[in-house]
């Protein structure tokens, strides 16, 4: 009898799987056909088939919390690898205007609607997270997509990105020890120690991550995904056991490989990071009852619209301050418009603490409308703007010496003879 009711629940958990990423995988094809995100589409599929969907399928909830929490400690990985040791301390000290204007602008918004809306201080601070966020990783596939890896304003785009998910490595510490409701002392004591392993991984990130990339490295790529792999769930367990997120451990692993076990790291996780990362979107959705989202869209519309022309504004500065031409801003500014995985982390921290379920509605239609409207006014941003004027085409001449260079297209260097965008 056991094992039969074991092999029951083996075949279930199966199916679940299957029929999850066969789903996936259809809306994905949908998204690629329209050359758009497919990071609304995996939201929508999860509202479709989860509580008050309009087909309901029993995924067990042991299911879907394990598969949303590898999701997003893959995705962070990955993100985390992007970045090099000297890129980060580059962003930091060139983009650090550019981060805090990006802060002042875009996190009052969401913290100010909630307390507008009375629903308490806890709720306002995770939303103010999910509107100053923007999501690295729908605008590096943006700009991979595009071609844009090579003009002169993305260096400004990736300096911004670069502060704000350090900012997240500070946020969410501060974030999780708030609504577990702890008292001032243990609240305190929770907060130091949380900070302090932040400290203590991102020193060792920054200045040994040669050391723990040589004990890495292996000629099989068998063995070297299965060492990073396992170091980073190692490490993003640890984390959220010192109310640290799991998110933040899993981001300084990958910001503390370097070298060519960094490019190898990327290439291996890749699909990984794609197969879970869309499980990640898909069961963050299937939590959020549909039902909701009416009520929600005019506060998550409002916010959307306030903080697009926010983000921008904060691109067209960041750009401005490297020469880049009218053009150029604009289309950094558009670059940053698109919200994704840190937002709908931070949303499901508050889901978890009992947060007023108002949030996570408002959350899933805000993420919702910018990952779909982001892309699109990226790839338009041209048009929004007038023509270059004459100096303005004699700079696109010029070749880019401003800035650190991105480091989203390892292994994509930009063929010989082809312009390069300047204004």
């Amino acid at each position: 009898m056991l094992l039969a009711a074991a092999s029951d629940h083996v075949a279930l958990v199966l199916l679940e799987l299957g029929l999850v990423v066969l789903g996936l995988a259809v809306v994905g094809r949908v998204a690629d056909r329209l050359s758009l995100s497919p990071i609304p589409f995996y939201l929508v599929a999860g509202l479709g088939v989860g509580e008050g969907g309009v087909v309901q399928v029993d995924v067990s909830e042991e299911f879907i919390e394990i598969g949303a929490e590898i999701g997003v400690v893959l995705l962070l990985l990955a993100l985390g690898v992007e970045y090099s040791a000297e890129e980060l301390r580059s962003g930091l000290r060139q983009g650090w205007r550019a981060g805090v204007l990006d802060a002042i602008t875009n996190f009052p918004p969401g913290f100010l609607a909630a307390l507008a809306l009375g629903w308490g201080v806890k709720a306002a601070l995770v939303l103010g997270g999910v509107t100053y966020i923007s999501s690295s990783g729908v605008i590096a596939k943006v700009l991979t997509d595009l071609g844009r890896l090579g003009n002169r304003e993305t260096p400004a785009v990736l300096s911004v990105l670069v502060i704000e998910d350090l900012a997240m490595a500070v946020y969410l510490p501060v974030i999780a020890v708030v609504l577990a409701g702890a008292g001032v002392a243990s609240g305190v004591v929770s907060l130091t120690v949380a900070m302090a392993t932040v400290t203590v991984v991102l020193v060792l990130a920054l200045r040994h991550g040669a050391l723990l990339s040589r004990l890495l490295w292996t000629r099989s790529d068998e063995v070297l995904l299965l060492s990073v792999v396992g170091l980073t769930l190692v490490v993003a367990g640890l984390a959220q056991r010192l109310q640290v997120s799991a998110a933040v451990g899993a981001f300084l692993v990958g910001v503390a490989l370097s070298g060519s076990v960094s490019d190898r790291v990327s290439r291996l996780v890749s699909p990984l990071r794609d197969l879970f990362a869309a499980t990640f979107f898909f069961f963050f959705a299937l939590q959020v009852d549909p039902g909701r989202l009416p009520g929600a869209l005019a506060v998550a519309g409002i916010l959307a619209l306030v903080t697009a022309a926010t983000k921008i504004m904060t691109g067209w500065s960041a750009a401005g301050r490297l020469g880049v031409g009218r053009r150029g801003r604009a289309r950094a500014g558009a670059a940053l418009v698109p919200r994704g995985e840190f937002s709908i982390v931070i949303a499901g921290l508050g889901a978890a603490a009992g947060v007023r379920s108002e949030v996570d509605a408002v959350a899933a239609a805000y993420v919702l409308l910018l990952a779909s409207v982001g892309p699109v006014l990226t790839r338009y941003a041209d048009v929004i703007v007038r023509k270059p004027t004459r100096s303005e085409r004699t700079t696109r001449r010029q070749p880019a010496t401003n800035g650190p260079q991105p480091s989203i297209h390892r292994g994509q260097p930009r063929a010989s003879g082809e312009p390069l965008e300047g204004v």
